[in-house]
């Protein structure tokens, strides 16, 4: 007998498809399915939720506030660029003198 090829997203979908049986102890369905009760709930919350899709997510923040303009990263690339041995200080005040105020 040849062994199942199953796929991640099909494990979790069948998980998903156990634990909305009526009755079901659905953390003794986690350990039967090596994950943690939290991960269980989370993938179960996303498809009651009405996603069908549980793949994993990006851990990348969709907002950078603290990120410095695009028009003084590209004058600090630059600058870089043209003057590969200066270093953030220097940097810093040729900014300083053409009128850009750096980032810190």
């Amino acid at each position: 007998m040849p062994w199942q090829e199953v796929s991640v997203m099909d494990r979790r979908r069948e998980f998903v498809l156990l634990a909305q049986g009526e009755g079901v102890n659905r953390r003794e369905l986690c350990r039967r399915f090596g994950i943690s009760a939290e991960t269980g709930y989370k993938w179960l919350g996303r498809w009651m939720a009405g996603e069908r899709d549980l793949s994993d997510r990006s851990r990348r923040p969709r907002v950078s506030p603290g990120r410095t303009a695009a028009a003084i990263e590209a004058e600090i690339l630059a600058v870089r660029d043209g003057h590969p041995a200066w270093g953030a200080r220097k940097i810093a005040r040729c900014l300083e003198w053409a009128g850009h105020v750096p980032p810190a």
